[in-house]
């Protein structure tokens, strides 16, 4: 299960009663569109229920749901601790901290990416595509976007925000690495050119442009 499919089925367990999309993505500061693919795949799963509430007044009634009470129990993880341990470690330790984790990052995208047989060629969309899913899986929440002409994807909840602000130059630069390693591995005529973080309070922007191949 991933972080963010096993966040919104702990969000479920922790909760007294059903919750609707929207609840859970307020929780957990989530997309709702995030929140009901996970909710789905959960309820496909066997692990989460889904009804529909009973209502008086005029329109469409929620989807309401609540974890099964067989589903395994997600427990909480001292995961924050770790990494800002390692992060930390990084920044003291290492002469370019920001050079070694964004190549930490690019080794990981590179084993993350879902690599095309050879002599077949992934054209942009589809790699766009592919690096989205990978972000969300990892639960930040990602939405592409294409306007004033220019590609980007804004990550909307970055899971590892509280050690990114302290130790912003290491978290942040394994992100940017991971994003470049994953697109590079397909070999795509996309590239993350930059990435922005904390543009706004809860928004970090990846800037594509095309790459040579």
């Amino acid at each position: 299960m991933s972080e963010s499919r096993a966040r919104v089925l702990g969000a479920l367990q922790d909760a007294a009663s059903w919750l609707g999309v929207n609840e859970v993505a307020e929780r957990l500061g989530l997309h709702p569109n995030t929140v009901r693919f996970h909710l789905d795949a959960l309820v496909d799963a066997g692990a989460v229920e889904r009804v529909t509430e009973e209502r008086d007044q005029p329109g469409r009634p929620r989807a309401l749901y609540s974890a099964r009470p067989d589903a395994d129990r997600v427990g909480k993880r001292s995961y924050r601790l770790l990494a800002e341990i390692l992060a930390g470690y990084v920044a003291a330790e290492t002469p370019e901290p920001g050079k070694a984790a964004a190549q930490a990052g690019r080794a990981w995208g590179s084993y993350l990416a879902d690599r095309p047989p050879p002599f077949r060629r992934v054209d942009a969309d589809a790699a766009i595509g592919q690096l989205t899913r990978t972000l969300d899986d990892i639960g930040f929440a990602p939405e592409p976007d294409g306007s004033g002409g220019t590609r980007r994807i804004l990550l909307r909840h970055c899971p590892f925000r509280e050690t990114a602000v302290e130790h912003r130059e290491v978290v942040c630069s394994v992100h940017l690495g991971l994003m470049q390693g994953l697109l590079g591995e397909l070999r795509a005529p996309v590239r993350v050119e930059r990435l922005d973080p904390f543009v706004e309070p809860h928004l970090c922007v990846a800037r594509l442009a095309e790459a040579a191949v």
